[in-house]
């Protein structure tokens, strides 16, 4: 393998029907991931060779995870290596493949007679299937999954793990789903593995995310799909039939990178009526940075000059760029409400209040006069959030960010409630 010399490649730790994993000599806990020109259907009841397929493959895993990295899901993704390559934190894989489901099609259809084709599931349908291709992947139950008390890189799978799973598979997929939707793409469904890193410990999501992972549907139209379904509906293998499987995957591989794009511009411009709440602002901006929302400040008062209010209110107007305006003014806040009043954008206040007068002057901010739609938070970081919540709907990069955000604090809550029982017994 040509990255061999390169990496300085050690033994094969697994070899899958898609891919080999090799272990790094000079990168202790780190493993290469090296895609495979196979395609298979059916636990490799059917199984042909497709050129470029490892690097399609590659290409679209990469962009995948980068996207979910970036959101903040914790992965075994560290890099791409190679166009058929790339590198991931070493794990033991957790047996097990959770699927979610956003429409009705495929194997469930079978396990599920009655149900007709594209029933949407509004929550998301969650399944789990035992890794097992002797027995051809058998359907489990929560309850399956805990009476097998699976240990995975010295760590017992029980009830908390299951849960991190479970809830995690589902944020994962409004991530995906959420992105694909920006190319008018419905994904259908999609499965997932995870991993326990085996230098940290903790549950990553791993493996690989690619065209066999999930079905796609441009439109919400199936006679359209461009997954792998193709592939399995095949009633006889030619040339010209991979040659179309192979044009439907680098479709997916070219696409996936425009998932990683903004769909729209957007800003948070901060207001303080001082130099003195520069502090103050200088906390909503690393917030809202963490969102990957620009933040712009300025410096104008309402009281002392409207007019230069209004018009630097006007100069972020006119480039049509969504903004959301937030009013940083202590004592008495004219500053929200005057540009509530004079502007259709949303406009948020975040007073800095003081242990004096604080509660006295909180008031200025929370009665508006009727006609005016400004909110009022006071916390910087919950100033961002909520900032970064109506760009979100706008921009999908935003929204993954705020979705992700939302699973990490229900895991750390999970896991600290793990740690507390512990101690208490």
């Amino acid at each position: 393998m040509a990255t061999g010399a390169e990496l300085k490649i050690d033994q094969k730790l697994n070899e899958g029907k898609t891919k080999q994993i090799f272990e790094l000599v000079d990168q202790p806990g780190l493993v290469l991931v090296q895609s495979k020109d196979q395609i298979t259907a059916g636990n490799a009841v059917r199984k042909d060779q497709m050129e470029g397929k490892a690097a399609i493959a590659n290409k679209t895993t990469s962009c995948m995870f980068q996207l979910l990295q970036e959101s903040g899901i914790k992965t075994a993704f560290v890099k791409q290596h190679s166009d058929t390559a790339f590198i991931a934190a070493h794990c033991e894989m957790i047996p097990i493949e959770w699927v979610c489901r956003r429409v009705a099609t495929g194997s469930f259809l079978k396990r599920n007679p009655g149900v007709k084709e594209g029933y949407r599931f509004s929550p998301l349908k969650m399944e789990m299937f035992f890794k097992d291709d002797a027995n051809n992947d058998p359907q489990w139950s929560e309850e399956q999954l805990l009476e097998a008390k699976l240990c995975v890189a010295g760590l017992t799978i029980g009830q908390c793990e299951v849960d991190i799973m479970s809830r995690s598979t589902v944020a994962i997929f409004e991530i995906v789903e959420k992105a694909w939707a920006t190319q008018n793409c419905t994904l259908v469904d999609m499965k997932i593995e995870f991993g326990v890193s085996v230098k940290s410990g903790e549950i990553v999501l791993a493996d690989v995310i690619d065209n066999d992972s999930w079905r796609l549907w441009p439109a919400g139209d199936r006679s359209q799909q461009k997954d792998k379904q193709v592939y399995r509906e095949l009633k006889e293998v030619t040339p010209e039939a991979m040659q179309m499987v192979k044009r439907n995957f680098e479709w997916v591989s070219e696409r996936v990178k425009l998932l990683l794009d903004p769909q729209a511009s957007s800003r948070v411009v901060l207001l303080m009526g001082s130099i003195s709440d520069v502090a103050h602002c200088e906390k909503i901006r690393k917030a809202c940075a963490s969102y990957g929302i620009p933040c712009v400040l300025r410096v104008t008062s309402a009281h002392k000059g409207p007019d230069e209010t209004l018009r630097i209110k006007a100069e972020y107007e006119g480039d049509g760029v969504p903004t959301v305006f937030v009013a940083v003014a202590g004592r008495s806040n004219g500053l929200g409400p005057v540009m509530s009043g004079n502007t259709a954008y949303p406009v948020i206040s975040c007073p800095p209040l003081t242990p004096d007068w604080g509660p006295q002057d909180v008031w200025s901010s929370l009665r508006m006069p009727s006609g005016l739609g400004c909110s009022t938070v006071l916390s910087p970081e919950a100033c961002a959030q909520f900032a970064a919540q109506i760009l979100g709907l706008r921009d999908h990069l935003v929204w993954c960010k705020l979705r992700a955000s939302m699973l990490n604090t229900w895991v750390s809550l999970k896991l600290a409630d793990k740690k507390f029982q512990a101690c208490s017994l």
